[in-house]
């Protein structure tokens, strides 16, 4: 999968390997490794990495079929990435991204929708 990671401060952040996780109803259905990038101020990037699905545990929760039928998947996934902030390529302190996303998934198309946010914490 593209992850596409937006910086739109003005200050660059480099954060360490991590990882992110979807869940499907409060149940971890996939980890998501995100090795250590830098993100330049005010810039974009993509990080191409890979999802492994626990298909076992997501098609025995009860509310899988009826949301199959339904034909819409609604996930979420959390990141938590730990770092440093950079300004003016002198100024530097630790700094911890929080992001959190809705994902909807459609079944037929298989188009799929995400809403993301986040907040830093320095």
């Amino acid at each position: 999968m593209d992850i596409t990671i937006e910086n739109p401060n003005y200050a660059s952040f480099r954060y360490h390997n991590s990882t992110a996780y979807v869940n499907y109803h409060d149940l971890v259905v996939s980890e998501v490794p995100m090795k250590a990038q830098l993100i330049p101020a005010r810039s974009k990037i993509n990080l191409t990495t890979s999802a492994d699905f626990m298909v076992g545990k997501l098609i025995e929760d009860p509310n899988f079929w009826s949301d199959f039928a339904y034909g819409t998947l609604n996930l979420t996934s959390t990141a938590t990435l730990p770092g440093k902030v950079t300004m003016l390529k002198i100024i530097k302190f630790k700094g911890t991204v929080n992001n959190g996303c809705d994902i909807s998934v459609n079944i037929s198309s298989m188009a799929v929708e995400s809403k993301c946010l986040s907040k830093i914490k320095l």
